[in-house]
């Protein structure tokens, strides 16, 4: 069975920082894109950054250059999310989706898992 699940998220305060994980069961990641999204109360949800099969990384939001990074632990089939400088502004629900090529596009993500929340407050 094909599953994605995300944990790591929680309540921090403004600069603070958080790690996601993203863990997959039922096919490897290795060989596959995993790109983060994420869904801000009644907004659209927003693809942040992707890492592909090769480790190349594509941002997709400018709002988290410099604060956001992507990396890969293949031996323990995950992928994770360092946030850094968090921001209120980034309260959302984060997902983790995974396909054979990196999209901004959720649509074109075949894979996805049921988010974890991250909310930044003081």
């Amino acid at each position: 069975q094909v599953q994605l699940v995300e944990s790591g998220g929680g309540s921090v305060q403004p600069g603070g920082s958080l790690r996601l994980s993203c863990a997959a069961s039922g096919f490897s990641l290795d060989y596959h894109a995993t790109a983060w999204f994420r869904q801000a109360p009644d907004k659209e949800r927003e693809a942040i950054l992707c890492i592909n099969g090769r480790d190349e990384v594509s941002y997709y939001a400018d709002s988290v250059k410099g604060r956001f990074t992507i990396s890969r632990e293949n031996a323990k089939n995950t992928v994770y999310l360092q946030m850094n400088s968090l921001k209120p502004e980034d309260t959302a629900v984060y997902y983790c989706a995974a396909d054979y090529h990196c999209s901004s596009y959720g649509a074109y993500m075949d894979y996805w898992g049921k988010g974890t929340l991250v909310t930044v407050s003081s």
